[in-house]
């Protein structure tokens, strides 16, 4: 999922079809953390895709985890390839 959302063409998405994507700074590699699939970055933010339906989950998790969340915005279009998507965190990709 990280990176390709795939939601029907002309209609409006539901709930369950809606994804945001969270800038997270301020997270540590902790013991909960290495639960995660993905390491932590050094560059200090951490994008992540969340569905609609669990964005109250995940804000509590970051929450845990020491993070803060400084944007979110909605992926609401097919991303066909994934390197055309603006980075605005810093460091490398």
């Amino acid at each position: 999922m990280l990176g390709q959302t795939e939601l029907d063409g002309g209609s409006t998405p539901s709930s369950n079809s809606r994804v945001f994507r969270y800038e997270v700074v301020g997270l540590r590699q902790t013991s909960e953390s290495d639960k995660n699939q993905y390491d932590i970055r050094h560059s200090g933010s951490v994008f992540i895709n969340v569905p609609y339906n669990r964005m109250n989950q995940e804000m509590k998790r970051i929450s845990r985890l020491g993070g803060k969340i400084v944007n979110i915005e909605p992926l609401n279009v097919a991303i066909a390839n994934p390197s055309a998507v603006p980075h605005r965190g810093g460091g490398r990709r």
